[in-house]
Protein backbone atom coordinates (compact mmCIF):
# COMPACT_ATOMS: atom_id res chain seq x y z
CA UNK A 1 0.00 0.00 0.00
CA UNK A 2 2.94 2.24 0.79
CA UNK A 3 4.36 1.56 -3.09
CA UNK A 4 0.77 2.85 -4.44
CA UNK A 5 0.33 5.63 -2.60
CA UNK A 6 4.21 6.96 -3.67
CA UNK A 7 3.32 5.81 -6.88
CA UNK A 8 -0.21 7.75 -7.11
CA UNK A 9 1.15 10.98 -5.47
CA UNK A 10 3.67 11.45 -8.34
CA UNK A 11 1.73 10.40 -10.60
CA UNK A 12 -0.74 13.20 -10.12
CA UNK A 13 1.67 16.11 -9.46
CA UNK A 14 0.40 15.74 -5.63
CA UNK A 15 4.55 16.65 -5.36
CA UNK A 16 7.57 16.49 -5.86
CA UNK A 17 10.34 13.24 -5.82
CA UNK A 18 12.20 16.23 -4.07
CA UNK A 19 9.87 17.13 -1.36
CA UNK A 20 9.31 13.49 -0.72
CA UNK A 21 11.82 10.78 1.49
CA UNK A 22 10.85 7.31 1.68
CA UNK A 23 11.90 5.40 4.74
CA UNK A 24 12.70 1.76 4.55
CA UNK A 25 14.41 -0.59 7.38
CA UNK A 26 15.69 -3.38 5.86
CA UNK A 27 18.54 -3.32 2.89
CA UNK A 28 16.87 -6.08 0.82
CA UNK A 29 13.59 -3.53 0.41
CA UNK A 30 15.57 -0.38 0.18
CA UNK A 31 17.47 -1.42 -2.53
CA UNK A 32 13.79 -2.58 -4.35
CA UNK A 33 12.45 0.61 -3.95
CA UNK A 34 15.71 2.64 -5.47
CA UNK A 35 15.14 0.74 -8.43
CA UNK A 36 11.24 1.39 -8.84
CA UNK A 37 11.12 5.44 -7.87
CA UNK A 38 15.11 6.31 -8.79
CA UNK A 39 13.68 9.61 -8.48
CA UNK A 40 13.14 9.30 -4.67
CA UNK A 41 15.32 9.59 -1.76
CA UNK A 42 15.19 5.87 -0.22
CA UNK A 43 16.56 6.23 3.63
CA UNK A 44 17.15 3.84 6.53
CA UNK A 45 15.93 6.59 9.12
CA UNK A 46 13.24 9.11 8.39
CA UNK A 47 14.68 13.07 8.35
CA UNK A 48 12.38 15.81 10.30
CA UNK A 49 9.77 17.18 8.73
CA UNK A 50 6.27 18.33 8.62
CA UNK A 51 3.91 15.17 7.92
CA UNK A 52 4.40 11.62 8.18
CA UNK A 53 2.71 8.68 6.58
CA UNK A 54 3.02 5.59 8.66
CA UNK A 55 2.55 2.56 5.98
CA UNK A 56 3.45 -0.40 8.15
CA UNK A 57 1.82 -3.56 9.41
CA UNK A 58 -0.28 -3.15 12.15
CA UNK A 59 1.72 -5.36 14.28
CA UNK A 60 4.81 -3.42 13.88
CA UNK A 61 3.25 0.02 14.36
CA UNK A 62 3.92 0.23 17.56
CA UNK A 63 7.86 -0.03 17.66
CA UNK A 64 8.21 2.19 14.45
CA UNK A 65 6.30 4.99 16.02
CA UNK A 66 8.50 4.42 19.72
CA UNK A 67 11.68 4.53 17.15
CA UNK A 68 10.82 7.99 16.17
CA UNK A 69 12.74 10.57 17.26
CA UNK A 70 10.27 12.99 19.88
CA UNK A 71 9.02 16.08 17.55
CA UNK A 72 10.60 14.77 14.71
CA UNK A 73 7.51 15.65 12.82
CA UNK A 74 3.77 17.58 13.17
CA UNK A 75 1.60 15.65 12.08
CA UNK A 76 1.36 11.43 11.12
CA UNK A 77 -1.21 10.02 9.35
CA UNK A 78 -1.49 5.76 9.82
CA UNK A 79 -2.87 3.37 7.48
CA UNK A 80 -2.42 0.94 9.84
CA UNK A 81 -5.40 -1.42 9.61
CA UNK A 82 -7.58 -1.16 13.33
CA UNK A 83 -5.06 0.74 15.27
CA UNK A 84 -6.68 3.64 16.66
CA UNK A 85 -5.61 7.06 17.01
CA UNK A 86 -5.69 7.00 20.55
CA UNK A 87 -2.88 4.23 20.84
CA UNK A 88 -0.65 5.72 18.42
CA UNK A 89 -0.58 9.34 20.33
CA UNK A 90 0.49 7.11 23.05
CA UNK A 91 3.80 6.00 21.16
CA UNK A 92 4.45 9.41 19.81
CA UNK A 93 5.27 12.62 21.58
CA UNK A 94 2.88 14.96 23.06
CA UNK A 95 0.87 17.37 21.00
CA UNK A 96 1.22 15.76 17.66
CA UNK A 97 -1.25 15.36 15.18
CA UNK A 98 -2.35 12.18 14.46
CA UNK A 99 -4.44 10.76 11.81
CA UNK A 100 -5.80 7.37 10.84
CA UNK A 101 -6.79 5.85 7.63
CA UNK A 102 -8.26 3.20 5.85
CA UNK A 103 -7.68 2.75 2.25
CA UNK A 104 -8.01 -0.71 0.43
CA UNK A 105 -6.03 -2.97 -2.34
CA UNK A 106 -7.86 -1.45 -5.66
CA UNK A 107 -5.08 1.95 -4.79
CA UNK A 108 -3.01 -0.42 -6.55
CA UNK A 109 -4.42 0.84 -9.50
CA UNK A 110 -5.45 4.00 -8.33
CA UNK A 111 -9.57 3.20 -7.48
CA UNK A 112 -9.42 2.63 -3.97
CA UNK A 113 -11.79 3.60 -1.80
CA UNK A 114 -10.49 5.51 1.63
CA UNK A 115 -11.58 6.59 5.03
CA UNK A 116 -9.75 8.98 7.20
CA UNK A 117 -10.55 9.94 10.45
CA UNK A 118 -8.76 12.58 12.85
CA UNK A 119 -6.80 12.29 16.42
CA UNK A 120 -8.12 14.69 18.94
CA UNK A 121 -5.40 16.76 18.06
CA UNK A 122 -5.89 16.95 14.81
CA UNK A 123 -7.36 19.75 12.50
CA UNK A 124 -9.61 20.58 10.12
CA UNK A 125 -6.23 21.50 7.86
CA UNK A 126 -4.70 18.45 8.39
CA UNK A 127 -7.97 16.40 7.43
CA UNK A 128 -7.68 18.32 4.24
CA UNK A 129 -3.95 17.55 3.68
CA UNK A 130 -4.77 13.82 4.61
CA UNK A 131 -7.37 13.44 2.12
CA UNK A 132 -5.23 15.21 -0.66
CA UNK A 133 -2.82 12.77 0.25
CA UNK A 134 -5.36 9.82 -0.54
CA UNK A 135 -7.36 11.36 -3.19
CA UNK A 136 -3.88 10.18 -5.50
CA UNK A 137 -5.16 6.55 -4.57
CA UNK A 138 -8.98 7.02 -5.55
CA UNK A 139 -11.85 8.14 -3.75
CA UNK A 140 -11.94 9.82 -0.16
CA UNK A 141 -14.27 10.10 2.60
CA UNK A 142 -13.68 11.87 5.81
CA UNK A 143 -15.56 10.04 9.44
CA UNK A 144 -15.72 10.35 12.37
CA UNK A 145 -13.18 7.72 13.91
CA UNK A 146 -16.03 5.41 15.64
CA UNK A 147 -16.93 4.35 11.85
CA UNK A 148 -13.76 3.27 10.62
CA UNK A 149 -13.90 -0.38 11.79
CA UNK A 150 -17.31 -0.16 9.50
CA UNK A 151 -15.23 0.74 6.83
CA UNK A 152 -12.71 -1.64 6.82
CA UNK A 153 -15.66 -4.52 7.23
CA UNK A 154 -17.20 -2.77 4.05
CA UNK A 155 -14.59 -1.22 1.80
CA UNK A 156 -11.45 -2.50 3.18
CA UNK A 157 -12.72 -5.90 2.98
CA UNK A 158 -15.22 -5.28 0.63
CA UNK A 159 -12.49 -6.61 -2.63
CA UNK A 160 -12.46 -10.09 -1.15
CA UNK A 161 -16.13 -10.42 -1.19
CA UNK A 162 -15.79 -9.83 -4.54
CA UNK A 163 -13.08 -11.92 -5.49
CA UNK A 164 -14.68 -14.46 -3.99
CA UNK A 165 -17.73 -13.69 -5.68
CA UNK A 166 -16.03 -13.92 -9.50
CA UNK A 167 -14.67 -17.02 -8.11
CA UNK A 168 -17.59 -18.55 -7.57
CA UNK A 169 -19.08 -17.51 -10.78
CA UNK A 170 -16.22 -18.64 -12.55
CA UNK A 171 -16.66 -22.48 -11.16
CA UNK A 172 -20.57 -22.04 -11.72
CA UNK A 173 -19.95 -21.30 -15.33
CA UNK A 174 -17.61 -24.17 -15.93
CA UNK A 175 -20.09 -26.89 -14.15
CA UNK A 176 -22.41 -25.70 -16.92
CA UNK A 177 -20.40 -26.27 -19.89
CA UNK A 178 -18.39 -23.45 -20.62
CA UNK A 179 -14.23 -23.92 -20.54
CA UNK A 180 -12.47 -22.95 -17.73
CA UNK A 181 -10.82 -20.29 -19.50
CA UNK A 182 -14.06 -18.79 -21.08
CA UNK A 183 -15.83 -18.59 -18.00
CA UNK A 184 -13.46 -16.19 -16.66
CA UNK A 185 -13.32 -14.07 -19.41
CA UNK A 186 -16.86 -14.13 -19.02
CA UNK A 187 -17.25 -13.82 -15.60
CA UNK A 188 -14.60 -10.77 -15.09
CA UNK A 189 -16.04 -8.99 -17.80
CA UNK A 190 -19.21 -9.00 -16.59
CA UNK A 191 -18.20 -7.96 -12.97
CA UNK A 192 -15.99 -5.28 -14.73
CA UNK A 193 -19.12 -4.05 -16.44
CA UNK A 194 -21.38 -4.24 -14.18
CA UNK A 195 -19.27 -2.37 -11.70
CA UNK A 196 -19.00 0.91 -14.03
CA UNK A 197 -22.55 1.11 -14.75
CA UNK A 198 -23.07 1.26 -11.13
CA UNK A 199 -20.56 3.93 -11.05
CA UNK A 200 -21.08 5.96 -14.57
CA UNK A 201 -24.76 5.15 -14.86
CA UNK A 202 -26.10 7.85 -12.35
CA UNK A 203 -29.12 4.57 -11.23
CA UNK A 204 -29.11 2.80 -7.89
CA UNK A 205 -28.34 -0.45 -7.57
CA UNK A 206 -31.99 -1.60 -7.04
CA UNK A 207 -32.91 0.52 -10.39
CA UNK A 208 -29.80 -1.28 -12.52
CA UNK A 209 -30.60 -4.77 -11.25
CA UNK A 210 -34.61 -3.95 -11.88
CA UNK A 211 -34.12 -3.44 -15.64
CA UNK A 212 -32.09 -6.85 -16.18
CA UNK A 213 -34.04 -8.58 -13.91
CA UNK A 214 -37.05 -9.63 -17.20
CA UNK A 215 -40.91 -11.20 -14.81
CA UNK A 216 -40.69 -15.06 -15.14
CA UNK A 217 -36.90 -14.75 -17.10
CA UNK A 218 -33.88 -15.93 -16.34
CA UNK A 219 -32.07 -13.49 -14.11
CA UNK A 220 -35.23 -13.21 -12.03
CA UNK A 221 -34.81 -17.53 -11.44
CA UNK A 222 -31.27 -17.02 -10.64
CA UNK A 223 -32.00 -14.43 -8.10
CA UNK A 224 -35.07 -15.76 -6.79
CA UNK A 225 -32.05 -18.65 -5.96
CA UNK A 226 -29.83 -16.09 -3.92
CA UNK A 227 -32.60 -14.57 -2.24
CA UNK A 228 -34.24 -17.97 -0.39
CA UNK A 229 -30.63 -18.96 -0.05
CA UNK A 230 -29.82 -15.61 2.31
CA UNK A 231 -27.62 -13.84 0.16
CA UNK A 232 -28.54 -10.54 1.62
CA UNK A 233 -27.61 -11.99 4.68
CA UNK A 234 -24.58 -13.48 4.06
CA UNK A 235 -23.14 -10.05 3.17
CA UNK A 236 -24.37 -8.42 6.26
CA UNK A 237 -23.29 -10.84 8.83
CA UNK A 238 -19.59 -10.80 6.81
CA UNK A 239 -19.22 -7.06 6.82
CA UNK A 240 -20.72 -7.04 10.86
CA UNK A 241 -17.74 -10.11 11.41
CA UNK A 242 -14.87 -7.96 9.52
CA UNK A 243 -16.03 -4.84 11.45
CA UNK A 244 -16.31 -6.61 15.52
CA UNK A 245 -12.78 -8.49 13.99
CA UNK A 246 -11.40 -4.80 13.00
CA UNK A 247 -12.67 -3.60 16.63
CA UNK A 248 -10.63 -6.53 17.97
CA UNK A 249 -7.72 -5.71 16.86
CA UNK A 250 -7.89 -2.10 18.08
CA UNK A 251 -8.58 -3.28 21.19
CA UNK A 252 -4.71 -5.10 20.83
Amino acid sequence: MGSALISGLLAHGWASAEDCVVVERYEEARAELTKRFPQLHVAAEPPPGESLVLAVKPQDLEATCRELPSGSFDRVLSIAAGVPTERIESWLWSGVRVLRAMPNTPALLGVGASAVAPGKNATEDDVIWAESVLSAIGMVVSLPEELLDATTGLSGSGPAYIFLVAEALIAAGIEVGLSPEVSRVLTLQTVLGAARMLSESGESPEELRAAVTSPNGTTAEGIKVMEERGLREILSASVRAATERSRELGRG
